[in-house]
C-alpha cells in the first residue's frame, strides 16, 4: 500500500499537475536571478502565483535554475520532494523507537501519501516535503544529542557526538527558516535548553545566506520594498489562518481580536506548561512544543496554508511515547480535519461546502491547540497531586 500510493501520489497525480502550479513561479523567478533579471519585479495587485522566497532562500534554490528543461526540473523536484517526505518520515519512526523493518514505517507512509498536505504539496510542486525532512533532522538530532549529554546537574562537558549533532540541528532549521521564515519559533527549542551551538547555526545559516544574497541577485532590494508590504496583508483566498478568516468574511475587530487572543493564550499556556518535560522527557517535550509552535503560527499568523499541516507529522509520532497528546480522540479529530483530503463541494450547501473546504483546517488547528494546552494542563494536575 506505501509503495503504491507513493508512486501513485508523485508519477501520476503529482506529474500530471493541476491548475495551482507553484513550481513555475518559483522556477520563473529563479531562471531571472540566474540569467541577472531583477527577481522582485512582479505586479502585487493580482493573485496569481507570486514568488515570495528571501533572497537567501532565492540564492540556495538558484542552482535549480541551471536545469533548462522545465518539465525535467519539475519532475525532479516533485521526485526530491517525495523522497523527502519517505525519509522524514523514516527519521520519525527511528527517533520515536520503532524498527524500520517493523510496520509503521510503512504505514506512516501509506497514511501520510493519503493526506491533503502530502497530495497538495507534490500536485502543486511546492518545497514543503523538503522542508519536512529538514524539521525531521532538526528534531532527530537536537533530540538525540541529549542521549550523549551529561544530566543537567552534572558539570561535565558535552561529548564530541553531541556537539556534532547540535550543529546539524542549527544547519537543518537555520536552512528551514531561509526558505520559510515560519520556522524561526522552533529557536525557542534550543534556547530553553541553553544549547547555544543549534541556536547560533540556526540564526547565522539565513542571516549570512541573505548577506550574500544582497550582493548577488538582481533586484534583492525590492524584497524589502515591494514584496514584504505585500506579504504583511492578508489575503482573502485559500488562507486558512484566523486573519484570511477575518478578511474572507468581513469580520469586524471586535470579533477577531478576541478569537485571536484566546488562541495565542492557549499557545502560551500550552507552550509554558510543556517546559516542565523539557529535562525529564526531551523527546515528548520538543515534538510537542514543535508542534504546537508550528500550529500557533499557521493559526495566528497573516498566512496560513491548510498543507502547512505536515510539519505537524513529528507532533502526531508521539503517539508511540508513554505519555502523548495524540492518546486521546479529540486530537485525532483536529489531525483529521487539517489533513483529510476530502472535498465539500455540495450542490445543495455550496457556500458552506466552499467554506469548509477553506476552513476545515482552521478548525483543526484550532481544536489541536484546546487539546494541547488542556492535555499539558493535565499532565501538569497529575504531577502535582502524585509528585512520585
Amino acid at each position: 500500500m506505501a509503495i503504491v500510493l507513493a508512486l501513485h501520489r508523485t508519477v501520476v497525480t503529482a506529474f500530471n499537475g493541476t491548475a495551482t502550479d507553484d513550481f513555475s513561479t518559483v522556477y520563473n523567478a529563479l531562471s531571472r536571478a540566474f540569467t541577472g533579471l531583477p527577481v522582485y519585479d512582479q505586479a502585487y495587485n493580482h493573485v496569481d502565483p507570486l514568488y515570495l522566497y528571501n533572497p537567501g532562500a532565492t540564492l540556495l534554490l538558484m542552482p535549480m535554475a541551471a536545469i533548462d528543461d522545465f518539465e525535467v526540473a519539475r519532475y525532479l523536484f516533485i521526485t526530491v520532494n517525495s523522497l523527502a517526505i519517505v525519509a522524514a518520515l523514516a527519521l520519525l519512526t527511528h527517533l520515536v523507537g520503532q524498527s524500520l523493518r517493523g510496520p509503521v514505517l510503512p504505514a506512516s507512509i501509506a497514511v501520510a501519501f493519503s493526506t491533503e498536505s502530502v497530495i497538495n504539496t507534490l500536485t502543486f510542486s511546492n518545497i514543503n516535503g523538503v522542508l519536512l525532512l529538514l524539521l525531521a533532522v532538526f528534531l532527530y538530532a537536537f533530540v538525540r544529542s541529549f542521549d550523549f549529554a551529561p544530566a543537567a546537574n552534572q558539570i561535565h562537558p558535552l561529548s564530541r557526538t553531541s556537539k556534532t549533532q547540535r550543529f546539524v540541528a542549527g544547519i537543518a532549521i537555520g536552512l528551514a527558516i531561509v526558505i520559510k521564515p515560519q520556522f524561526a519559533p522552533l529557536l525557542f527549542l534550543s534556547v530553553v535548553r541553553l544549547d547555544w551551538r543549534t541556536t547560533v547555526t540556526g540564526i547565522a545559516i539565513p542571516v549570512a545566506l541573505n548577506v550574500v544574497a544582497w550582493q548577488i541577485i538582481p533586484g534583492a532590494q525590492d524584497y524589502f520594498t515591494k514584496l514584504m508590504p505585500y506579504l504583511g496583508e492578508p489575503r482573502d483566498y485559500a488562507n486558512s489562518s484566523l486573519a484570511g478568516w477575518q478578511a474572507y468574511f468581513d469580520i469586524s475587530d471586535a470579533l477577531y481580536w478576541p478569537v485571536w487572543l484566546l488562541v495565542a493564550a492557549a499557545v502560551a499556556i500550552g507552550t509554558i506548561v510543556l517546559l516542565r518535560w523539557r529535562t525529564t522527557d526531551v523527546m515528548l517535550w520538543a515534538l510537542t512544543t514543535s508542534g504546537l509552535l508550528m500550529v500557533g503560527v499557521f493559526t495566528l499568523s497573516s498566512l496560513g496554508q491548510q498543507y502547512y499541516s505536515m510539519w505537524l507529522f513529528p507532533m502526531i509520532f508521539t503517539v508511540f511515547l508513554p505519555r502523548s497528546v495524540f492518546h486521546s480522540w479529540p486530537a485525532w479529530l483536529a489531525a483529521t480535519l487539517f489533513l483529510i483530503p476530502n472535498s465539500w463541494t455540495s450542490t445543495l450547501w455550496p457556500d458552506f461546502g466552499r467554506w469548509m473546504g477553506t476552513y476545515i483546517g482552521t478548525l483543526g488547528w484550532v481544536l489541536l491547540i484546546v487539546v494541547t494546552a488542556a492535555t499539558a494542563l493535565g499532565w501538569w494536575r497529575l504531577q502535582v497531586k502524585n509528585p512520585a
